[in-house]
C-alpha cells in the first residue's frame, strides 16, 4: 500500500534558521582517519523536543562522506526534524561488519546526546540512501550491531531506506562487487543480508526507490515489502518516485517540493506524532 500524506504532515511550518554543527566525534576510544569517526547536526533554530533523522550517505560503502549532505541535512532540520549526517569507515580499509558497526554507533550517540542540541531521543528515525539505506535496514534487523549499545530496533521510531538492496548474495550486489566489501565467502554475504533477518514488530517503514533504479534493484525493494509483510512487520510502505535515476533521487533531495523529501518528512511527522 503506498504511503498516503496527511494533513497532519503538513501541519508544521518549515522553520527559517538552521544551525550546524560540524564535526562532532561519535567514537569513543578510537580516531578513524578523515573524519570518518564523525557526525554533523542540522537543527532547526529555537526549537526542542524535535524528532530526529540519522542520514547515513551511501557510495557502495567505498566512498563518499557526510560532506556531500548538506543540502539533505538542511532541508529536514528546516522542516523541523533535527538531523545528523554520519560517516563511517570505507572499504577496502575495512570490510562487513565495520561499516554497520560504525551506523550503530552513530545512530548510539544520537540517542544518548540528541537532547543536548534540542532532539527528541525516543523519536529518531534511520534514513539513508542506497548503502546507507541497506545499512539503516540493517540495524534493525539484526539487532546485534545496536545490541552492542544497550539498545534495539524498539529505540528506531522508523525507517526510510531510499533505493536500497537487501539480499547482499544476489546480482548487483557482492557477487559483483569489490571483494573487499563482503569477502567471498556466500554465507558471510547472505549473514549481512537485511533480508534474512525478518520478524514480526519491525519499526515502521517506508521503501522508496526510482523509477529508473536498476531493474535488480527495484525488484529488490518491492520483494522486501512483501517480504517484511509476510513476516508480520506491518506497517510497511512502498513508494516508486517517477522520473529519478539512481543518482537523481539523491541528488534532488535537498530542494523545496522533491517528490522523495516530502515523502520522508511526511512519514516522519505521521509516525513521530503516534503514541507508542
Amino acid at each position: 500500500m503506498l504511503f498516503l500524506l496527511t494533513a497532519l504532515a503538513f501541519a508544521q511550518a518549515d522553520v527559517s534558521t538552521v544551525r550546524v554543527v560540524n564535526n562532532i566525534q561519535y567514537v569513543t576510544g578510537a580516531e578513524y582517519p578523515n573524519d570518518l569517526d564523525k557526525l554533523d547536526l542540522y537543527l532547526p533554530e529555537g526549537k526542542t523536543g524535535v524528532p530526529v533523522i540519522v542520514w547515513i550517505h551511501g557510495g557502495a560503502l567505498t566512498q563518499d562522506d557526510k560532506n556531500l549532505e548538506v543540502e539533505t541535512g538542511r532541508r529536514f532540520a528546516k522542516a523541523g526534524i533535527a538531523t545528523a549526517t554520519v560517516n563511517y569507515r570505507l572499504s577496502p580499509a575495512v570490510s562487513h561488519p565495520a561499516h554497520v558497526q560504525d551506523a550503530a554507533a552513530s545512530f548510539a550517540w544520537v540517542k544518548r546526546h540528541i537532547a543536548e542540541y534540542g532532539g527528541d531521543p525516543s523519536r529518531v528515525f534511520l534514513v539513508g540512501h542506497s548503502a546507507g539505506a541497506y545499512l539503516a535496514q540493517l540495524l534493525v534487523t539484526d539487532e546485534r550491531y545496536l545490541r552492542a549499545h544497550g539498545l534495539s530496533a524498539r529505540d528506531v521510531r522508523g525507517v526510510v531506506p531510499i533505493s536500497a538492496f537487501f539480499w547482499v548474495e544476489k546480482q548487483g550486489v557482492a557477487p559483483d562487487r569489490p571483494k573487499s566489501v563482503w569477502g567471498t565467502d556466500p554465507t558471510v554475504w547472505m549473514d549481512a543480508s537485511p533480508a534474512h533477518h525478518l520478524r514480526a514488530n519491525l519499526p515502521p517503514t517506508l521503501i522508496i526507490y526510482a523509477d529508473r533504479d536498476e531493474a535488480w534493484r527495484r525488484r529488490q525493494n518491492v520483494d522486501m515489502a512483501r517480504e517484511m509483510r509476510a513476516a508480520g512487520s506491518p506497517p510497511v510502505d512502498v513508494v516508486e518516485i517517477a522520473d529519478r535515476t539512481h543518482m537523481g533521487i539523491w541528488h534532488r533531495l535537498g530542494e523545496d517540493g522533491d517528490p522523495t523529501s516530502e515523502r520522508v518528512i511526511a512519514f516522519v511527522r505521521v509516525e513521530a506524532g503516534r503514541r507508542k
